[in-house]
């Protein structure tokens, strides 16, 4: 208890509370200042760069010229950092949409999702995987959580569109099947329920070291990317929000390819 006498100095020394008070103050603004900017302001600037790839995308688009045809065209590997497609999520709302870049680097992601480089390209037998981020920098992926069975993913290229929809998200077969044929055909059905994809979820949660979900068979051992391999789509995030812990991982399969010659876009893209 203080003597109510002033120090010789002047000075009143502040309480081992007041410091304590003063030091919780000062995190809680640094905290908030991280927040606003993490939240915020990367947006901001992912916005303008995601912008930016879209405009050179469209301009690629308009000015390339190439075959188009019924089939899936393989593009070349493209640069790191450039835009390579667009991906629409319809269930999540009309205009979520984003332009994908080549590349998973901190630079690439501040732009929009990023494709693994080591993964098929869209079309392609195997796994077309991409990365987001779920908070900041855009926060392309962040209700990913909101996806259920049969859920749309369309992807766009220079020369098609590409629905895949979301594989089941039970776990027993005779509920799989059921979810399946929903939207999937007879053969995808089969395999989905009781065959070599049958391990495979919707989406899920797994550790950050879990890198077999962007293999060219989605969840099993690294096996090479071949015709007898459906064409698979992942989309994996941080989870949960404001963590970087653990990872929410979404699969879906292609169930429809259209050329834009025909001049037809997906009905999903209406869903």
């Amino acid at each position: 208890m203080s003597d109510g006498k002033i120090p010789a100095d002047g000075r009143l020394r502040p309480r081992p509370g007041q410091i304590v008070g003063e030091l919780l103050l000062t995190a809680g603004i640094l905290i908030l200042l991280f927040v606003i900017y993490e939240a915020f302001w990367t947006n901001i600037v992912s916005g303008r760069l995601q912008d930016e790839v879209n405009a050179r995308l469209e301009e690629s688009w308009s000015t390339d010229v190439g075959a188009v045809g019924n089939e899936p065209i393989v593009p070349g590997p493209p640069p790191l950092g450039e835009g390579i497609a667009r991906v629409y999520l319809p269930a999540l709302g009309a205009d979520v949409v984003s332009a994908v870049v080549e590349g998973t680097r901190n630079e690439d992601l501040r732009a929009g999702p990023g494709h693994y480089p080591a993964t098929q390209m869209p079309g392609e037998a195997g796994n077309f995987a991409l990365a987001g981020h779920r908070i900041g920098s855009g926060a392309v992926f962040q209700h990913l959580d909101r996806l259920d069975s049969c859920d749309a993913v369309v992807v766009e290229t220079e020369f098609e569109w590409m629905t895949y929809r979301l594989l089941p998200l039970e776990t027993r077969s005779p509920e799989r099947r059921t979810a399946a044929e929903a939207c999937l055909s007879p053969e995808q059905t089969d395999r989905v329920s009781d065959g070599d994809y049958a391990h495979l979820l919707g989406r899920h949660i797994t550790v950050p070291g879990d890198i077999d979900v962007v293999n060219p068979l989605p969840g099993a051992p690294w096996v090479e990317a071949e015709p007898g391999l459906e064409s698979t789509l992942t989309l994996t995030t941080c989870h949960p929000l404001f963590s970087n812990s653990e990872r929410m991982i979404v699969h879906a399969v292609l169930v429809e390819t259209i050329s834009k010659s025909s001049g037809y876009i997906p009905a999903a893209l209406q869903e």
